[in-house]
């Protein structure tokens, strides 16, 4: 495997998680430490019925978010 494979390979990550009784998953350790989520941290779940379920850092979320309406402050064309 090359560097490089192995680069792109810690950007990804396959893991199982079980729906419990509350609807509650439990994200696996491994993704959690990938994405830096901590205990008390928001995340934003997003759903498409054709695309599924994905999980986002809310903070990141708004960052973007925010991005969005700046741009949107600014007149076109400059």
């Amino acid at each position: 495997m090359t560097r490089r494979n192995v680069k792109e390979m810690e950007k990804r990550a396959l893991s199982v998680a079980k729906v419990g009784e509350k609807g509650q998953i439990v994200i696996p350790k491994n993704i959690r430490d990938m994405f830096n989520i901590n205990p008390g941290d928001t995340v934003l779940v997003l759903a498409d019925k054709d695309r599924g379920i994905a999980i986002v850092s809310n903070e990141e979320y708004m960052k973007f978010a925010n991005s969005i309406f700046e741009a949107q402050s600014e007149p076109l064309g400059e």
